[in-house]
């Protein structure tokens, strides 16, 4: 299982709920729209932190190759 390939499906997945979220509440004005404005703010920053989260699996899956090879050179 390859970290690195995981954590960018995660930032992938984690963008793609920030920007469906973000569209649901571009349509709060549209009459036949029902947007829970409180849950999607929340999903944005859950989708965010999902993102941080996977950038530093991504980070620390790099730095632990570079200590690696630090210690087999």
């Amino acid at each position: 299982m390859d970290p690195i390939a995981t954590a960018q499906y995660g930032m992938l997945a984690a963008s793609r709920r920030f920007e469906a979220s973000a569209g649901r509440i571009a349509q709060m004005n549209v009459p036949a729209a029902d947007v829970d404005l409180a849950g999607e703010i929340v999903e944005q920053i859950t989708a965010k932190h999902a993102f941080s989260a996977n950038a530093a699996v991504i980070r620390t899956a790099q730095d632990m190759a570079g200590d690696l090879l630090d210690i087999v050179a």
